[in-house]
């Protein structure tokens, strides 16, 4: 049985098999039809296309290629744990996400796209994981027609940590995305983030500043902190070396996300890193590079509309955590 049917780039929610699928069509897949049916352990996929040049096998699941493909129809039955799905745990939900990607070839009249797979299960109350996913790993946040998730990961990013401690010096890999209704691309950005001893913040609350000035990593200008080359517009990777602040104690990294216009980018709306011997570099194109020079300074906008943005849910508070940061000497 098929669950759910995925047309000219509208969100379908159903419930199949005890399993919540979200699917979101793609802007390149007007022309084609998906059906998507979430198993207990596996997820069967038809993609049926209308364009007679399109080539279905060229599509892939994840890292899956077509069970079987003919003119005009892909198929892929793949268990839950193959294909490279990722994981992600939210309170009682388990979150299994992937990617139906269509790799174009050079004389192809097709463009390439991406067109996000995702089924949430239930999560058993005697459930665990062989790895050890822990609660405070991934915390998912819906504003509007977003869902933003950020997340601690594993040294590849390839799934969730496998643990909440952190040695000093070590690298915290923290990945953040952003899930849109529409077919419009999207840029997700970082705008702050600041670690704390609290869940919340206070006044009063003791902080380490990350990132700030409107996307400067500053972590970047004293340790091998830095962000990962983005393989998605609407996600970001950053790879954080771990810092002296509460030693021993519980820590929490709060993080302000921004959806933007990926051909909106300004002095407050960047994602800058430094690097050694070249200075601040902008992630996304180092030709416009000098839209980082002001984080030495205080980083303003000249435009109207980098204001209205907020009003609009483009904006994103969020909570990593907590995690712990541990003396190896000690």
């Amino acid at each position: 049985m098929h669950c759910v049917s995925s047309k000219h780039a509208v969100m379908m929610v159903s419930f199949c098999q005890g399993a919540l699928l979200l699917s979101l069509a793609a802007a390149m897949a007007v022309y084609a039809d998906m059906k998507v049916d979430c198993g207990p352990d596996f997820v069967t996929l038809m993609w049926t296309e209308s364009q007679p040049q399109a080539d279905t096998s060229l599509l892939r699941l994840g890292s899956c290629f077509p069970t079987s493909f003919s003119a005009g129809e892909a198929y892929f039955y793949v268990d839950l744990t193959d294909c490279n799905f990722r994981i992600l745990v939210t309170g009682d939900v388990l979150l299994y996400s992937n990617d139906l990607t269509y790799v174009a070839s050079e004389d192809s009249y097709n463009l390439a796209f991406t067109h996000p797979v995702v089924c949430a299960y239930e999560r058993p109350k005697d459930w665990y994981s062989s790895q050890q996913i822990y609660d405070p790993v991934f915390k998912t946040y819906g504003l509007g027609d977003l869902q933003f998730t950020i997340g601690l990961m594993n040294d590849d990013f390839s799934g969730p940590a496998e643990s909440t401690n952190f040695p000093l010096g070590s690298i915290i890999p923290i990945m953040a995305s952003v899930v849109q209704k529409t077919h419009q691309p999207l840029l997700l950005l970082l705008e702050e983030c600041v670690a704390a001893t609290t869940p919340e913040l206070h006044p009063e609350s003791t902080m380490y500043p990350i990132i700030s000035n409107n996307g400067c990593l500053l972590e970047s200008v004293s340790s091998q902190s830095k962000f990962e080359p983005r393989q998605k517009s609407s996600e970001m990777r950053l790879s954080l070396q771990t810092f002296k602040f509460a030693m021993g104690e519980e820590v929490f990294i709060h993080c302000k996300l921004l959806a933007w216009d990926p051909n909106g980018l300004d002095n407050t709306k960047k994602a800058c890193h430094f690097v050694k011997g070249h200075g601040w570099e902008l992630l996304d194109n180092l030709a416009q590079s000098n839209l980082c020079d002001c984080c030495e300074s205080k980083c303003k906008s000249r435009r109207q509309r980098s204001v209205a943005s907020e009003k609009h849910g483009m904006v994103q508070k969020a909570v990593i955590g907590p995690f712990t940061i541990t003396d190896v000497n000690s």
